[in-house]
């Protein structure tokens, strides 16, 4: 179960005179150009690598080889959590740009913080995509109050509105702690320790009638995408015959984690091992078998292709060096 008690946050009704403004007053917002082109470009090359390093016989240049035939286990167009993708070396790199550290440090108003061990996003064009349904949900607890966690989304390709990608419901972050207050949603939902609770159709209807415009975020290569996840949100399929690449990462105080939590991080950081959107909480392995065309994945792995570099930067990231006092 979560813990019951809220670490001390951050004032959201303070004017700042930035971005941060625009996050506390909607729930999102995208922080223009925090990677650079060229670094953008990289990262995609290096997620393209990845895939063709295995056995599946995937091809960047042959659209043939763009399917689920030829490609590791993702779901939901290109989203991979699996084989230990979280602790590749780009991977790490990515986490520690200077400007995405730079505005999360603004953010919480300290330069000690933790990262998530999260996936990442490679959808390839494809003309035979169903679109899929939305799943409007939020990663926070009603258990937990104020801002205690600020999602991320590194992007690194166009993402316009056709090319799939965040959908939220703006403003929606402001009316978390109502809806749950006004809505018996015990028989749906025990709280575990996940946070998660996905909404039904007349539940986002509540929000839209209280003015929570359902807004498709764009942003560039380069740009960071941040959302409170007390925001109702999903993602959409592309519409378009345009890549989507990006790497979801998230970073919160280190003073907001326990020390049960912190060895707990630190171990599985060690071990290769993935987590969810939280850094300081819900710390706890995906241990879930995955399927591949409806069979175990003999190639599903423990370790990643190319092992981080553990730089003093990513160890404190990771929980595994203590921040001095």
């Amino acid at each position: 179960m979560p813990h019951s008690t809220t670490p001390q946050t951050i004032d959201t009704a303070v004017t700042h005179g930035d971005w941060r403004d625009d996050l506390f007053r909607d729930g999102f917002v995208v922080v223009k150009g925090a990677i650079s082109p060229e670094n953008s470009k990289k990262y995609i090359e290096q997620m393209f690598q990845w895939l063709e390093k295995f056995p599946f016989g995937f091809d960047r240049n042959y659209s043939e080889t763009w399917t689920e035939k030829y490609l590791p286990t993702h779901m939901k167009g290109g989203m991979y959590h699996g084989y230990s993708v979280q602790h590749e070396r780009f991977m790490w790199e990515a986490r520690q740009e200077p400007g995405v550290i730079e505005a999360f440090n603004r953010l919480w108003g300290t330069e000690k913080l933790l990262v998530s061990f999260d996936g990442m996003n490679l959808t390839l064009p494809s003309t035979k995509r169903a679109p899929g349904q939305p799943w409007p949900h939020v990663d926070q607890s009603p258990r937990r109050t104020g801002l205690q966690c600020v999602q991320g989304i590194l992007n690194f390709a166009p993402n316009g509105p056709e090319d799939g990608g965040l959908v939220v419901m703006k403003g929606s972050h402001a009316l978390n702690e109502e809806f749950f207050k006004t809505h018996d949603v015990a028989d749906r939902k025990t709280w575990g320790p996940d946070d998660w609770f996905g909404f039904q159709e007349s539940e986002t209807k509540w929000f839209e009638e209280r003015g929570c415009e359902t807004i498709k975020v764009c942003a560039e290569p380069g740009d960071l995408i941040l959302w409170d996840s007390r925001t109702v949100h999903h993602n959409v399929l592309p519409s378009s015959q345009n890549l989507r690449a990006l790497i979801y990462a998230c970073y919160t105080p280190a003073s907001f984690a326990t020390a049960e939590d912190l060895e707990s991080k630190a171990k599985l950081f060690m071990d290769r091992k993935g987590t969810t959107h939280w850094p300081h909480a819900n710390i706890f392995e995906n241990a879930e078998k995955k399927l591949r065309l409806g069979k175990p994945d003999i190639h599903e792995r423990d370790k990643p292709f190319e092992e981080p570099e553990h730089t003093e930067l990513a160890l404190k990231l990771a929980g595994a060096k203590a921040y001095k006092t």
